[in-house]
């Protein structure tokens, strides 16, 4: 998959199929829609397309607004779904910028710019709830009707439901803030995982005593930076993390800004992903997470954040925890 920041970058195939979406979280109902897409290309010899937004429109309006209330939690970070998108074998994906420029876009203007313009759109598919332009004034009937004085086709696809339930990012965020790890998982037809780069953290975990669950220098811990600062879950997990050694590495972890014991933290309040693997291979040494790209799964919830009085607190709280994950994995 090819991806463009803009749609006026070289190399944007024209003339293509395209869906419109911000996918974050990049769930069942998206999967089936990016399918039948693609689909839609191959019939017709052209390229399959997913436009999407960075950042969300709503988080452009609540930074304009100043109201951080309707921000919606974040699924996944931009890595994240451009990962997702990768796997669904679409052909390119085109962001675009979501600033003050495109949210005064009238939907008749949006459509002339971006599709017609610069994708020479062939077929658009949308969603059954699509609305679009300037104060989302475009709806399917008037996308059709463009459609028809353009020259592009127009499909709509219906919801997609599992067990009755309607697909969609806002049931997997009330997942997620749940804590129904399986519930999110069956929504997203994969378990809920975060990725990135492994990066250098406080070190605490290097501080905290040592115990018969512990590695023997304490508590070190894979940090990723979660740069969204209001993601979709939080708390303690049960994990496992791909892209260390050849099997998945059972593990728990912290997501969330972790109530500190030192205000002048070097995290700085940012959302972080801390796992703890249960057994470390040996043949990593000390130092063999760091940089490496890695995919960890969120498996199951523990509990919420706690804040700890002390390092002592600290410690025997993450001894729990890590107790309570070699139960769930059923290790000794």
């Amino acid at each position: 998959m090819r991806v463009f920041r803009g749609i006026h970058q070289s190399g944007i195939a024209k003339g293509c199929a395209v869906t419109i979406g911000n996918f974050d979280g990049l769930h069942r109902g998206h999967q089936a829609m990016l399918a039948l897409l693609r689909n839609e290309a191959a019939i017709r010899g052209i390229t399959s397309c997913a436009l999407t937004f960075e950042p969300h429109p709503r988080d452009y309006f609540a930074k304009v607004l100043n109201r951080p209330e309707i921000a919606p939690a974040r699924i996944g970070t931009l890595r994240d779904k451009l990962a997702d998108l990768g796997t669904t074998q679409i052909d390119q994906t085109v962001m675009l910028a979501f600033n003050r420029a495109l949210s005064q876009l009238e939907p008749e203007a949006f459509v002339e710019r971006v599709l017609v313009q610069a994708l020479q759109a062939r077929y658009v598919l949308v969603g059954d709830d699509f609305l679009f332009g300037k104060d989302r004034r475009g709806d399917y009937a008037l996308l059709d009707r463009l459609g028809r004085q353009h020259g592009f086709d127009v499909a709509r696809m219906n919801s997609y439901e599992v067990h009755g339930v309607r697909v969609s990012s806002s049931e997997v965020r009330h997942a997620l803030r749940e804590g129904r790890m399986a519930d999110a998982a069956e929504l997203l037809g994969r378990p809920y995982a975060i990725s990135g780069h492994v990066l250098h953290g406080r070190k605490l975990g290097r501080q905290l005593g040592a115990s018969s669950t512990a590695a023997s220098d304490g508590f070190r811990t894979l940090n990723l930076h979660f740069k969204h600062w209001k993601p979709a879950a939080s708390g303690i997990f049960v994990v496992q993390v791909h892209g260390l050694d050849d099997k998945p590495l059972p593990g728990v972890a912290n997501l969330g800004i972790r109530p500190s014991l030192d205000p002048n933290d070097v995290n700085g309040g940012r959302v972080l992903l801390e796992t703890h693997c249960l057994d470390w291979p040996a043949h990593l040494g000390r130092e063999g997470g760091y940089g490496k790209v890695i995919r960890v799964e969120l498996l199951h919830k523990l509990h919420d954040e706690l804040k700890y009085p002390s390092l002592q607190a600290l410690t025997e709280g993450i001894a729990r925890d890590t107790a309570d994950a070699r139960a769930w994995f059923n290790l000794p």
